[in-house]
Formats: C-alpha cells, structure tokens, sequence
C-alpha cells in the first residue's frame, strides 16, 4: 500500500511553477521549491524523485491551467472575435500587473522554457508540451480571429494562422519585455497596437 503523501501534489506543482516560471530552470534551487511549496527536501523527492522531474510535470500542469484559461476567453460565444483577442492579452496584462506590484515580472514557463534551449535538451517530454501548448493556442487563437472576421471585427485580409502568430509574439514580447523592466502602461500600449493592426 503506497505512502499517504503530506502534502497536496497540486498546490506543489502550482508552487513549483510560480517559481520557475520567474527564475527559471537553472536559477530556481531546491530551497525554493521547498519553501514556495511548504514542504521539507525529502517529501518533495519522494513525490518527484528529482528536479528535472517535478519542472517537466510543474510545466505540464502551467500548460493545462493557463491554456484553459485562455481557452475559456477565446472560445466565448457571447464575445465578438476582437474582444476575445483582447481578453486573452487582458489576462496576460493582469498578471504582469499583479507581479509588478510584487516587485517582478511575472514570467512565463512556456517562453523560458523556449529561449532555453538546454532545458528541452534534459527531456524530450519539455519540447513535446511546448509545441502542443503552441499548436493549442494557435488553434483557439486562429477559431477566434475567424469569428472576428465574420463578425467584422477583425480585418479579412490576413489569414487567421498569421494573425494568431502576430498574437502570440505579442504575448511572448509582453512577457519579455516585462522581465527587462518596461513599466506596465507602456506593455498595455504595446500589446493593444498588436490588435490595432488587426481591426478593419
């Protein structure tokens, strides 16, 4: 009969993800992991046997909670195309928002992972979530850029594959430019020039 863990696997891996996602693999240690999730070293090794481990499942469920909050904007059947574009960067620029207050910038798991080449180098499960994070964000994004072309909120002269590509580097450029320091004002100007670009 296997052990009762003392702790909830969940929250650790939402603790463990706030950390990387801010830090990064290579400069989140175990001290914080251990202390973010509340939890002593040897109950998180048992729970994940290593570091590598708990990063790839701690990126495995950032995945699936901000895709299905994203998910849950774009494919609103009571929003417009546009306004579902612009919710999905209103969530991005509430939790630059929200860090920012805190001090930081509120990172990305998705967008470290990316412009870290080594990290996808320790596991091959790293770079199979990223592209089907991609491919799923893509997807939503280019369903919501077609309903904004039928609704006529969205111009109908670029395909919504390029239009979801121009959201996401507005995103992954949010997330950058946050961690270089740029003010919050400054990241909702940028951001909402990206959707101008896609009005009729």
């Amino acid at each position: 009969m296997a052990r009762t863990r003392s702790f909830d696997e969940t929250a650790a891996l939402d603790a463990a993800a706030a950390q990387f996602r801010v830090y990064g693999y290579a400069d989140t240690s175990t001290e914080q992991l251990c202390e973010a999730a509340g939890v002593r070293r040897s109950s998180l090794y048992n729970a994940f046997q290593s570091k590598d481990e708990l990063f790839v499942r701690a990126l495995e469920r950032y995945v699936e909670t901000t895709g299905a909050a994203q998910a849950l904007v774009l494919e609103d059947a009571e929003l417009d195309g546009m306004s579902r574009l612009r919710g999905v960067l209103d969530l991005i620029l509430a939790e630059e928002d929200e860090a920012a207050a805190d001090g930081h910038a509120a990172g990305c798991m998705v967008v470290g992972s990316r412009m870290t080449p080594d990290v996808q180098g320790r596991d091959e499960r790293v770079g199979r979530l990223l592209d089907k994070s991609l491919d799923r964000q893509l997807s939503l994004l280019a369903h919501a850029v077609g309903v904004g072309q039928r609704d006529g909120t969205v111009r109908n002269d670029i395909s919504p594959r390029e239009a979801a590509l121009l959201v996401v580097s507005a995103i992954s450029g949010v997330r950058v430019l946050a961690q270089a320091g740029i003010r919050a004002d400054e990241l909702r100007r940028v951001a909402m020039a990206t959707l101008d670009g896609l009005r009729p």
